[in-house]
């Protein structure tokens, strides 16, 4: 630790608290507590309930999840093949032309996603691309939005990655092709993984870009979510959140172990 007194730990673990808890965990108990709830009259909810927990676990709830993940599976693994291509290609360009395509990769995270949404709908609303009103304008706006992440986290990867290994490769008599995919590609595989979870993460919980692109029969988790609490549906668009985090949280806890292999490798 930084910090190497034990007073000092006390009082980093006690700042962290009291920073933590109503900041970040409290909203989300609140939330968890709303959601097994029928009305809030007191400092605790009362009238507890499964129902809308019952709800979001068929129908249009269940859709939309699907949709989600759907949506966010497909927008992580183009992110991450077009980032991962990117990145290996940016590595052997001069410094100002690396700068210029970070510039380019960066800036759909410079400006708004409501910009990113509208900038895909007015672009793809024509021919000869014409993809408005269909379920990939809504993956392809999220594979805008998440793309730099992949891309920056694959580019920091490769600049820490010892160069004595793809040589041994070439010494040995290996290709390009093979160095890439026996020897760059593995080493890099903790960091496509974290990238992974990273695109996925952000293209759950997508919304902005998301309402301005989504047609009726694609309509994700967060839209629902939306809708909800705008109809003054509370308790059951905490419910749903809940089911959004917790779907959330698993795949990222499947991608963590994957990412804990491939470092142990």
């Amino acid at each position: 630790m930084l910090v190497h007194s034990r007073k000092g730990r006390w009082a980093a673990a006690v700042l962290f608290f009291v920073l933590f808890l109503p900041l970040f965990a409290l909203p989300l108990l609140v939330i968890l507590a709303a959601s097994f709830a029928t009305n809030w009259s007191s400092v605790l909810p009362s009238g507890l309930t499964t129902a809308h927990y019952e709800a979001a676990a068929h129908g249009e709830a269940l859709q939309a999840l699907t949709t989600s993940l759907l949506t966010a599976l497909a927008a992580s693994l183009l992110a991450l093949t077009v980032g991962t291509w990117a990145a290996l290609a940016a590595a052997g360009l001069e410094r100002r032309q690396r700068a210029v395509l970070d510039a380019l990769f960066v800036l759909p995270v410079a400006v708004p996603s409501v910009v990113v949404g509208l900038a895909v709908l007015v672009a793809f609303s024509q021919p000869p691309v014409l993809l408005n009103g269909t379920r990939w304008i809504v993956v392809l706006a999220h594979t805008v939005l998440v793309t730099a992440f992949a891309y920056q986290s694959v580019s920091a990867a490769l600049r820490r990655l010892d160069p004595a290994y793809e040589q041994a490769a070439a010494s040995l008599g290996a290709g390009p092709a093979r160095v890439l995919w026996r020897v760059r590609l593995p080493l890099l595989l903790p960091s496509l993984t974290a990238a992974a979870g990273l695109c996925f993460a952000l293209s759950m919980g997508e919304l902005s870009a998301t309402m301005m692109l989504y047609p009726p029969d694609w309509t994700p988790l967060p839209v629902l979510i939306y809708a909800a609490t705008d109809r003054g549906s509370l308790f059951a668009g905490s419910a749903l959140a809940v089911v959004l985090m917790a779907a959330t949280l698993l795949v990222l806890l499947a991608v963590s172990r994957i990412r804990t292999r491939a470092a142990h490798r």
